[in-house]
């Protein structure tokens, strides 16, 4: 019997942020056959680099998205909310439920609860209640109630306040060349002077990996709820 695959859906503030938090994990999978969709809530656009036009930078950035997604053999959804003015709100909470309903996704991936940035913070509360939302029959939309059974929170060097790392998903060479030549895509990954997010990204995912007792790894937490052992014995 064929191993069942599964479909991913792995949701960012902005353009960017699950592709370099989670994009090793991504390749990983997408090589295993499995299905990436990418839904970014904001574009990310505010990076813009000095003397271009915001607006022009956002197609850019859209664009970056949908070169990631289709290098992994995925999709990309970037929703048009302006960078840093991410609403917290019950109807982006419904355009989210309604996109894991459309996806139906086994795996959840966001941010953490605790960030630096106010749009990862908003969509880490985004995304808890449109999980909730989505698997609610008697919360009625056009599509039918889904419910993503697993959902894990990425690590991100913005997101570090009370970060533990609690799983280890490890990976391949060929995912990581897989990942980090989608990655090199995205301008601000290579570009940004503000920061050397490829540098760091590529480094703490040797470290994660050595700390695994393996090549490569990124590290995600789980809701709290859930951290919980079922034995019989000791």
């Amino acid at each position: 019997m064929s191993e069942q695959k599964l479909t991913i859906l792995a949701v960012g503030g902005h353009v960017g942020d699950m592709e370099l938090t989670a994009g090793g994990v991504l390749a990983s999978h997408s090589l295993k056959g499995d299905r990436i969709v990418t839904l970014a809530l904001t574009a990310g656009e505010r990076g813009v680099p000095a003397g271009r036009d915001m607006a022009d930078y956002r197609k850019q950035k859209v664009q970056e998205a949908e070169t990631f997604a289709s290098m992994l053999g995925g999709e990309a959804i970037v929703f048009d909310n302006p960078d840093g003015e991410l609403p917290d709100s019950h109807e982006m909470r419904v355009q989210v439920a309604d996109v894991i309903r459309q996806v139906r996704p086994n795996i959840l991936i966001t941010h953490h609860s605790r960030s630096m940035h106010k749009d990862h913070m908003t969509t880490h509360r985004i995304v808890n209640d449109a999980r909730f939302f989505a698997g609610l029959p008697s919360f009625e939309r056009e599509l039918p109630a889904f419910f993503a059974s697993k959902l894990y929170y990425a690590e991100n060097w913005e997101d570090a306040v009370d970060y533990r790392p609690y799983v280890y998903i490890d990976f391949s060479q060929e995912a990581y060349d897989l990942w980090i030549d989608a990655l090199s895509k995205h301008w601000f990954v290579t570009g940004s002077k503000s920061f050397p997010y490829m540098e760091y990204y590529k480094h703490l995912a040797r470290v994660r990996g050595i700390e695994a007792r393996k090549q490569y790894a990124e590290t995600f937490m789980i809701p709290q709820e859930t951290l919980r052992e079922l034995r019989s014995g000791l």
